[in-house]
């Protein structure tokens, strides 16, 4: 793993988030980095170095035969209280795209629809026009038509990076009972 001379700091990307809440869906072993990074997006080795990220940050841990798994109450912890903060919301114009935040499943039924444009992450295959909300990596729109429980969890953590305190809180928990299990 790259680190300068002058900042030794390791500091957790985007994607690495991306990479910890698709293996929070994982009940048994986890995919390969291979395996994880067609279906996100990205390449295996970029799945790699942010596992070691993660397993620095304490969000994962690896065992004997150095294959990393989630820690999650470190990951809810961080959700909760600290990952907002490191990737914030970002918007822009109005474009085409995926709801995202209260205008898509699970917080859609839940959340009285406002008349603004909806969140959604630009995107050319997207249906939607609507409030450009950045996902955090740039693979996450095409990911998140792969596999519809990731999206619902990247979903619920822009409503907690971008949201308004009650889609946060709404949010939060419904992060929490996916993560518990």
């Amino acid at each position: 793993m790259y680190r300068s001379k002058s900042n030794p700091q390791v500091v957790l990307r985007p994607q690495d988030l991306v990479v910890l809440l698709r293996l929070s869906l994982e009940s048994g072993l986890p995919p390969t980095y291979a395996v994880l990074g067609a279906e996100l997006g990205l390449t295996a080795s970029e799945v790699h170095a942010g596992l070691e990220r993660a397993t620095l940050a304490q969000l994962a841990r690896k065992d004997k035969a150095g294959k990393a798994s989630l820690v999650r109450d470190a990951l809810r912890l961080y959700l909760q209280h600290g990952a907002r903060y490191s990737f914030p919301a970002t918007r822009g114009e109005v474009t085409r795209g995926i709801p995202t935040g209260y205008a898509a499943a699970p917080l859609k039924d839940k959340i009285v629809q406002s008349n603004e444009p909806p969140p959604v992450w630009p995107y050319k295959g997207g249906t939607v026009r609507g409030e450009a909300f950045h996902p955090l990596y740039p693979t996450v729109p095409e990911a998140a038509t792969r596999n519809p429980a990731l999206y619902e969890l990247l979903v619920l953590f822009d409503a907690v990076r971008g949201g308004s305190q009650r889609e946060r809180a709404l949010a939060l928990q419904l992060l929490d009972e996916r993560l518990a299990s």
